[in-house]
């Protein structure tokens, strides 16, 4: 009785292989993706993207701007 349910399984799993074998040989079709691959690196920088001037002038504009909207802004939140 043990070796007919045996012989049961690998019947039906052989012929559910054969469906999958048929899946696995169909080609892939290509998928268009937002981000590159791990492998591929982005071409090295020529020169550096900010210099020390550039950066020093820009902290200088971004901390008078937030000076000047603290200043703008009401002391205490308005409510509706």
């Amino acid at each position: 009785m043990l070796v007919s349910l045996s012989l049961g399984g690998c019947a039906t799993s052989t012929g559910g292989s054969s469906l999958m074998d048929a899946r696995a040989e169909a080609p892939a079709s290509p998928k268009a993706s937002a981000y590159l691959p791990v492998e591929v690196l982005p071409p090295a920088r020529d020169k550096a993207v900010m210099t020390p001037d550039e950066r020093s002038k820009l902290q200088k504009e971004l901390i008078a701007a937030r000076d000047r909207q603290e200043k703008a802004a009401p002391a205490e939140p308005v409510k509706p």
